[in-house]
């Protein structure tokens, strides 16, 4: 039931053209309701069923921003400090569970998602735009990441089971056995050599190297990663079997035992997928496996997902794309691989990022004294609770693919 609460003091509420619409499309929300409150004290419950969040809003400007660039608008807003929420995980998560009687805001007019859309495209990861696009994230700096990711380095989905209690000291176990269920998939013997596409700040390669005794060449685009990945393999007395470089993937020679690629690819863009996958079966000796791990759309969603540029794409990943499963499936048939394992495992991925999220904000004065400021704080609690929410919707999943060459 929807119900208007108004202060004693106040008369009816006076609302502009795009606050009234927005009010419009959230009533008919549902899986639980919305507390939209105002700066004047006025008050509106939204929707069907318990509270999941409340929405407060500072500036009713952000409707006019919402309706006329959705996501991106709504996100922009919340940087802005036009409106803020304690629940923002939940608030976000409620509103993708409703994104179809939401469509219209998500998507926005046509100029402004047209003008990001054309923001995007520009910034398409040819071999100088994806150095570029990588170092607009990855390279913020080890001494930032390292203050809020868990002790092993890990920026990807762990894997969580459901005996798992969720606190803070099980994220790195989470994350181990993330890498080893890849590397299981794999089943490489000792001495084979893997080559690992996006090798992150080396957790990969030092299971790999150190419990399976299988030699591993690791690429990034990222100089901060590649020297924290020679500098742990020197540490931690696996240099002997890992190397580490700064290469592009389209610039790989030779052949690999095995490969392994755990979300890169979706930093890879749509017009060079069929490229990876080329490389994919180029780099692999006959007999040899590859192990990709994904985060990607629903298929459902994917059609008018790769028409439009989201909050992600414009703020956080620049040039980046996610697969459907589907069409992940048929780009690997296309290049003549088999899917041979599959699991999808987004719940554990929205665990992830609430334990990131967590973090943050409790490292968040250290990361401040970096010389980091509120805007760029706001940015990075809507980027890790928007990721969150897609996950917990459905909207989103990630999977490990296990490929094996067709003949």
């Amino acid at each position: 039931m929807n119900t208007l609460v108004v202060n004693q003091s106040s008369t009816a509420p006076t609302l502009s053209r795009a606050t009234a619409t927005a009010i419009k499309l959230l009533q008919h929300i549902k899986g639980g309701s919305l507390r939209l409150s105002f700066a004047n004290g006025q008050m509106l419950s939204l929707g069907e069923g318990p509270e999941r969040a409340k929405l407060h809003i500072n500036n009713e400007r952000v409707f006019r921003r919402v309706l006329a660039e959705g996501d991106i608008g709504f996100a922009e807003s919340w940087i802005d400090g036009d409106w803020h929420s304690e629940q923002l995980a939940e608030l976000l998560t409620l509103l993708a569970e409703n994104r179809g009687q939401l469509a219209r805001a998500l998507h926005g007019s046509w100029l402004p998602v047209l003008v990001h859309r054309l923001r995007h495209w520009a910034r398409i990861n040819t071999r100088a735009g994806s150095k570029r696009n990588i170092l607009a994230h990855y390279d913020l700096g080890n001494d930032f990441y390292k203050l809020w990711l868990d002790p092993s380095m890990s920026y990807s989905a762990a894997l969580f089971e459901a005996a798992d209690a969720d606190e803070q000291g099980t994220l790195e176990q989470a994350q181990r056995r993330k890498y080893l269920r890849l590397l299981e998939m794999l089943n490489p013997a000792p001495g084979e050599h893997i080559l690992e596409i996006g090798c992150g700040w080396g957790g990969f390669a030092e299971i790999a190297t150190m419990e399976y005794g299988c030699k591993v060449h690791g690429i990034t685009l990222s100089p901060s990663q590649l020297a924290w990945s020679r500098d742990r393999a020197q540490s931690r007395g696996f240099s002997h079997l890992a190397t580490f470089s700064l290469t592009d993937y389209r610039d790989i020679r030779g052949q690999y035992d095995h490969i392994v690629s755990i979300e890169m690819f979706e930093a890879v863009g749509e017009r060079f997928w069929p490229a990876y996958f080329d490389q994919l079966r180029s780099c692999l000796k006959p007999g040899g496996r590859v192990a990709v791990q994904s985060i990607t759309i629903a298929n459902e969603r994917f059609k008018d997902y790769r028409r439009g540029t989201d909050f992600i794409q414009r703020h956080i990943f620049p040039g980046g794309m996610l697969p459907s499963p589907a069409v992940f499936e048929h780009l690997a048939a296309n290049a003549k691989f088999q899917i041979s394992d599959r699991i999808a495992f987004g719940e554990a991925y929205a665990q992830t990022l609430a334990h990131w999220h967590q973090c943050f904000e409790a490292a968040w004065p250290e990361i401040a004294r970096q010389g980091y400021d509120e805007r760029f704080h706001r940015l990075w609690r809507f980027y890790l609770a928007y990721c969150e929410a897609g996950f917990r919707s459905g909207a989103t999943d990630v999977y490990q693919f296990l490929l094996e060459q067709r003949a």
